[in-house]
């Protein structure tokens, strides 16, 4: 399953003005999109009102999460994060 991820094609457009990634155009990107916003949602719903771990320690591991989330995202993004478009382009 693992050989399915492991490819060099881009998962995901650049951005056509700004900087960063657009959507998903393959479904890797789909399922990694995925799978970030059900382990943020699963870490806010870990941490409203349980009482099992402390808000700090949910705060980061949501930051830990989003970190490897951007760090795939910029890696499988067609062309590479740069500034396009708009002033100074």
């Amino acid at each position: 399953m693992l050989a399915l991820f492991s490819g060099k094609e881009p998962w995901f457009r650049a951005k056509k003005f700004g900087y960063g990634a657009g959507l998903p155009f393959r479904w890797q990107g789909w399922v990694t999109l995925a799978a970030y916003l059900l382990a943020m949602v699963g870490l806010g719903l870990f941490a409203d009102g349980h009482g099992a771990m402390p808000t700090i320690a949910i705060v980061a591991l949501m930051l830990c999460v989003t970190g490897i989330f951007v760090a795939i995202v910029r890696k499988r993004t067609e062309g590479g994060w740069k500034w396009r478009g708009g002033w100074g382009a």
